[in-house]
């Protein structure tokens, strides 16, 4: 417990409450004096002993709500055991009491056990035990979530829970389960799996939102990292992105109409201005042909970039009129077209249709290397040196080979390849990142965090 008192002072100087030494150990003794079995008394001795500001009490309470709170109300779809769901799904009683006693001749796990049996209080334990034995101090950006998620599950004890799993599977196999019903029991013991990894999901991000409490007024909307925004602030954030778009395209057209009259001609300057002397009074200027370039748009749509992933798709093609033709591709592992959904509905629609996994699985892990490989092989001939290739993703690719120099053929035919990274530099390079390998590749790579990042980097690189 004093590991966390101490991660919890550190959060507090990271919010400007300012913790001695002398005071977090006044706080580790007044927390053995009161226990842990009361929060209010426990809040109660912390905040007496780390906060000297009146003006800090409120900020103190709001971080010690973020962290202390307990995991059982992030246990969501894991409640009622495996033999309710599979009685409720009309499974026989002969094929119930053979999946008991499958279950009763095992050697569970506490967390295999608790997770099949539906024990939500004990399951909010372990994974509240689990989170007190990971190091959180690295969780600095939305995108961690997942990658902490996981850490959470392997300190819980995940890989012995598909051990166990497949031993459990195994065993009504060699019992000679009915397959229609094994099967049954196989999707729901998935469903199972998937909502454990939903909830140290949700404490990882509880943990990344103490850390880094943003504010959710309406006017700070444009200052919050994309990738932190909740479902509803995506939805409010699109209208700003829209307008964000419309003012830039305005831009973008005077300024492309000032270039458009070319380089200076100087012989037919010359040539009209013999009546004046030779003195050019008249300038005259070559004809230039307007050139409206080709957009490419490699778009990693995983959970961990999803909110920033739709922001930045809507945008692309609210200035789609400024290109010639705009393709779009979404990926997590798999690549996959989503061109087709723009021209069938109104952009907002098309994003979400684009995000939604009516094109590719969702459910897969990164694999930003299979991605580039997929389109390298099936879409390489699609570009020409008109063609601008955008890249928006974090370049996390959980350890799967990067494939970098699918990005140097891309680069070597493309005329520009830009890459939009939604998480901070500082964060490159560790972990899974491979976007110091990427970059490499790429004539122009940002850190787009923001809207106004986003403005920011927009009005530098489009054309």
């Amino acid at each position: 417990m004093h590991a966390r008192l101490h991660d919890f002072a550190q959060l507090l100087r990271q919010n400007g409450v300012r913790v001695s030494p002398s005071e977090l150990a006044d706080a580790a003794r007044a927390a053995v004096l009161v226990g842990f079995e009361d929060r209010s008394a426990f809040q109660s001795a912390l905040r007496s002993t780390l906060v000297k500001r009146g003006g800090d009490a409120s900020l103190f309470d709001r971080l010690f709500d973020l962290y202390f709170t307990g995991a059982k109300d992030l246990i969501e779809g894991l409640q009622g055991s495996l033999l309710d769901a599979l009685d409720a799904e009309g499974l026989s009683e002969g094929d119930l009491e053979e999946i008991a006693r499958a279950l009763r001749s095992l050697p569970l796990s506490d967390l295999t056990a608790a997770l099949l049996e539906g024990r939500s209080e004990q399951l909010a334990r372990l994974l509240r035990q689990a989170s007190i034995d990971v190091d959180f101090r690295g969780l600095t950006s939305p995108l961690q979530r997942g990658f902490y998620g996981r850490r959470v599950l392997q300190a819980a004890g995940a890989g012995r829970v598909e051990q166990d799993v497949a031993q459990f599977l195994a065993s009504l196999r060699e019992r000679g389960l009915d397959p229609s019903a094994l099967e049954l029991v196989q999707k729901r013991v998935n469903q199972t799996l998937q909502s454990l990894e939903d909830a140290a999901r949700r404490l990882a991000e509880r943990e990344q939102r103490a850390r880094d409490p943003e504010q959710r007024g309406e006017n700070a909307l444009q200052h919050r990292t994309l990738a932190s925004l909740t479902p509803a602030e995506v939805e409010r954030m699109r209208t700003v992105v829209k307008r964000l778009a419309e003012r830039l395209k305005a831009r973008l057209s005077r300024r492309r109409k000032v270039r458009r009259r070319g380089q200076l001609s100087v012989r037919r300057t010359l040539r009209r201005n013999l009546s004046n002397g030779g003195i050019p009074a008249a300038l005259v200027f070559r004809s230039k042909r307007p050139e409206r370039p080709e957009v490419v748009v490699l778009c990693d749509v995983s959970d961990s970039v999803r909110n920033v992933s739709r922001l930045m798709l809507q945008f692309v093609y609210t200035l789609q009129s400024l290109y010639s033709r705009v393709r779009s591709f979404v990926f997590v592992s798999d690549l996959g077209e989503v061109t087709h959904l723009f021209k069938a509905a109104d952009v907002s629609t098309a994003v979400d249709l684009a995000t939604a996994g009516k094109v590719i699985n969702l459910a897969a892990n990164s694999n930003y290397g299979h991605a580039f490989k997929q389109f390298q092989s099936t879409w390489l001939g699609s570009i020409n040196r008109r063609t601008t290739v955008i890249i928006i993703g974090d370049g996390r690719t959980n350890y799967n080979p990067p494939n970098a120099w699918t990005l140097q053929e891309i680069k070597r035919r493309c005329r520009r390849l830009l890459w939009l990274c939604p998480e901070d530099k500082a964060s490159w390079g560790f972990g899974d990142s491979e976007m110091p390998l990427y970059a490499r590749y790429c004539h122009r790579v940002e850190a787009v965090r923001s809207v106004d990042d986003l403005a920011r980097v927009a009005g530098e690189i489009l054309p």
